[in-house]
């Protein structure tokens, strides 16, 4: 009997180990597939790594036009590289006829802004990442997350030319802003009086350069996050900050400054 006991503990310790070995392996085989699963769906989807964005952005005082180049980092980060084109206005402009344009329809007589001194224009060019936080899964692949940069902004002055009438003799003068025709800029001067703007052109040859740092941040919502074309909205605020005061009008207060609220429509496509 104690032989028995000896030879079944004996057989029983020599098959205990590969039993141990195959229970082990049953066993973690179903958390092995899980874990691989897990990992798949965390890489499901990540079939791009660049992306190219053509952004159109109306903001508080103004408009602009952006282009980005994004690296998809991973499925909920991209980081992209943006440069842009738009005009910063000012808060008090208003939009004025020529008091004459009633009085002689047919003579060419246009609006303009009372009072500007230079249309001001902003090229923007900086960096910024782009984080979605909803889940990879959500319904018709709609993401919603935020997105953040900033970079260096190159401001440029442009004169605001006005044409003025200088008699019927004299005919009409294109005329920016000075010293010495705060009158006619301000209409204060009756017997020349303003007929309208000379266009966006003139002046373009009289360029001032100033420049600065912006920064903006906001929500981001792409339908088809990760589709190989992409279409987005944005809604957030952007600070231009400039070193000195930025002279876009005569007679109201000029700041280094704009806080703007923006929103844009982006399209693009994925690769």
């Amino acid at each position: 009997m104690t032989f028995n006991k000896k030879v079944m503990k004996k057989y029983t310790s020599i098959f205990s180990l590969p039993l141990q070995l195959a229970i082990v392996l049953l066993l973690g085989h179903p958390f092995q597939s899980i874990a691989q699963n897990m990992s798949a769906n965390d890489s499901k989807g990540i079939i791009y790594d660049k992306e190219q964005v053509v952004d159109f952005r109306l903001h508080t005082y103004g408009w602009n036009v952006n282009y980005q180049i994004g690296k998809i980092k991973t499925y909920y980060k991209t980081t992209f590289w943006e440069v842009g084109l738009g005009e910063i206005s000012h808060i008090k402009e208003t939009r004025k006829n020529s008091d004459f344009a009633g009085l002689n329809p047919t003579a060419g007589f246009s609006s303009y802004i009372f009072g500007k001194q230079n249309n001001f224009f902003a090229m923007r060019g900086g960096t910024g990442v782009k984080r979605y936080y909803s889940e990879k899964a959500s319904k018709n692949g709609v993401a919603v997350g935020l997105t953040y940069g900033g970079g260096v902004n190159l401001g440029v002055l442009k004169p605001y030319y006005l044409e003025i009438s200088a008699g019927r003799d004299a005919g009409i003068l294109q005329m920016k802003y000075s010293p010495a025709t705060e009158r006619e800029f301000l209409d204060q001067n009756p017997f020349r009086p303003v007929r309208g703007s000379a266009g966006l052109i003139r002046g373009i040859d009289e360029l001032n350069f100033l420049p600065g740092i912006y920064g903006r941040a906001g929500v981001h919502v792409d339908w088809g996050a990760f589709d190989e074309y992409l279409k987005a909205v944005e809604a957030g605020i952007m600070l231009d900050i400039f070193p000195k005061k930025v002279p876009i009008m005569v007679n109201e207060e000029n700041r280094p400054f704009f806080i703007n609220f923006y929103v844009s429509a982006q399209l693009g496509k994925r690769r």
